[in-house]
């Protein structure tokens, strides 16, 4: 039986409430365990700040186990666990709210690898924002994603507009991690460029969340000359066209001037009138953070400068590079 489209459209309509109950009802859920297990630390924490000795727990954890037999994560190492996420983060202005809004494995992992308040309270809420998976987060981790976004190079406070500002310099790292390319230390840009389209899912985890890829080597032309972007993405949340120039050296001031032409020309010819002006991207190997900041002073239209590195190790003195904590406050509220 061929079903009108009114009846097909009504299908869909219920099918998107089951899948809306199905997600809500997970979440209060995921919300009843967290706090469960939040009042379990709380007890534990207490109890041990009233000296008990450590064997109440093991003893705890027996006497549940037998109690609910159907029930998981009363382990001796998990209860501990409980006890460690409460005393860390129960006095914690930031951390304490965001508690219900993530699975307990993702939270065992940020607790375990990021020791910092403010880089906890960033990788809560980007999982909650970009939906990341459990495998997805610990890559994310340990890629220094937190890093990368603090200490990144852009214009966009002086060139965008306040509705989009805060979320495109969220969009930016200050240095990408394309270690899953395997290309040797020496390659050409056509060579890093093909490498990036040939892992193009990979690629786009890296770049973050909302990308999408719109084309490599994107033709564009003024008055019968053609030219060519090397990639081309699209940012769903910013609702712009985003260019990426790929430059195997070091940044030079004149990226900043082929840039600004192609912006200009996806601007004018390109972009949908619905859709926010375009952003650049500029990936070199290297940048002086000192040019960079010089160049991108005299620029009018959003461009960003970041470095790639065929690893996920960062430099030991990266951390000098990331703003004061009310900066990175700031930051963590526009996210």
């Amino acid at each position: 039986m061929s079903l009108s489209k009114i009846q097909t459209d009504f299908i869909t309509e219920i099918k998107q409430k089951i899948r809306q109950a199905q997600y809500d009802a997970m979440k209060a859920v995921n919300v009843q365990l967290i706090n469960l297990y939040w009042e379990i630390g709380k007890s534990i924490a207490e109890k041990q700040a009233e000296s008990w000795g450590k064997s109440i727990v093991p003893a705890l954890s027996k006497e549940l186990q037998s109690e609910f037999p159907g029930v998981s994560g009363f382990a001796v190492a998990n209860l501990w666990s409980m006890a460690q996420f409460y005393t860390e983060y129960h006095a914690v202005e930031n951390l304490q709210p965001l508690v219900g809004e993530i699975s307990w494995t993702k939270h065992i992992a940020i607790m375990n690898k990021c020791k910092d308040s403010l880089e906890r309270e960033f990788y809560i809420r980007s999982t909650r924002k970009f939906g990341w998976t459990k495998n997805v987060l610990i890559n994310q981790i340990g890629n220094k994603i937190y890093e990368k976004y603090l200490a990144n190079q852009t214009n966009f406070d002086e060139t965008l507009p306040e509705k989009i500002k805060n979320q495109a310099v969220l969009a930016v790292k200050d240095e990408y991690s394309f270690g899953f390319l395997n290309l040797a230390n020496e390659h050409s840009e056509s060579e890093l460029e093909n490498a990036l389209v040939s892992n193009i899912r990979k690629f786009l985890l890296e770049m973050g969340g909302f990308f999408t890829f719109a084309g490599n080597q994107f033709r564009v032309e003024v008055d019968d000359k053609e030219y060519f972007i090397d990639l081309l993405l699209f940012h769903r949340q910013l609702q712009c066209l985003v260019a990426v120039e790929l430059k195997i050296g070091e940044f030079q001031p004149e990226y900043k001037g082929k840039m600004e032409f192609y912006l200009s020309i996806l601007n004018d010819k390109v972009k949908l009138p619905n859709e926010n002006d375009a952003i650049g991207i500029i990936i070199c190997k290297e940048k002086n953070r000192t040019v960079v900041e010089y160049s991108l002073k005299t620029s009018a239209l959003p461009i960003g400068v970041a470095t790639y590195t065929t690893t996920a190790i960062l430099p030991e003195n990266y951390w000098r590079l990331l703003p004061s904590s009310e900066e990175i406050n700031e930051k963590l509220r526009e996210l």
